[in-house]
């Protein structure tokens, strides 16, 4: 087994970065579908990252640092160097994790909710709103030059694991990943071109 579904969801969220939007909070023509059309049309990228995991049971956060890579459509990579080198991949429904010598696989039709949570981030990156909307009810704030998209579960198994991921931006480039989980934990990753 890889990991508990909280454990897990914070793995996935690490992973990188809609429903029907309020676009009165948005400024002008900047609104969800405004936001998703950038997104698709930016293709492959790669950045670095450092994430910090806030776990109740611990005084400190938990820091971890690496690289992510996006191959369009569906391929997810989260390479961590810091503290310990882990290879985290997503690709065609399969998440696969590698650690040390140990090789973990996960089939996602088998867990509906984490599957849910990964289309939620493979969903983001690729701009497919739609994929989005199936989950998620979303609400953007700001502008292109700096956004906030707040996505909130809509179902009720899924609002057990998360309460809302922000993702924050800056034109087609996502600067940060906050997930709040329902078990009081929570992560806040920050990535850099």
């Amino acid at each position: 087994m890889l990991r508990t579904p909280g454990a897990l969801l914070a793995c996935l969220v690490a992973s990188l970065t809609a429903l029907p939007a309020n676009p009165s909070r948005a400024a002008g023509d900047w609104n969800v579908p405004a936001l998703m059309q950038s997104l698709a049309e930016r293709g492959p990228d790669r950045a670095r990252f450092v994430e910090k995991k806030y776990i109740a049971i611990l005084d400190q956060p938990v820091q971890s640092s690496g690289e992510l890579r996006y191959v369009p459509p569906d391929r997810l990579e989260k390479r961590t160097i810091a503290p310990k080198p882990e290879l985290l991949v997503l690709e065609r429904g399969t998440l696969t994790l590698e650690r040390g010598k140990q090789t973990h696989t996960l089939r996602l039709s088998d867990h509906p909710q984490i599957a849910a949570i990964v289309e939620s981030l493979r969903g983001m990156l690729a701009g497919d709103r739609t994929a989005l909307e199936k989950v998620y009810r979303l609400d953007l704030h700001g502008n292109r030059e700096r956004w906030t998209l707040v996505m909130l579960p809509s179902d009720a198994k899924l609002a057990e694991l998360v309460l809302r991921i922000d993702v924050a931006g800056s034109g087609t480039r996502v600067r940060s990943i906050e997930i709040r989980q329902a078990d009081g934990d929570r992560s806040v990753m920050t990535i850099e071109q």
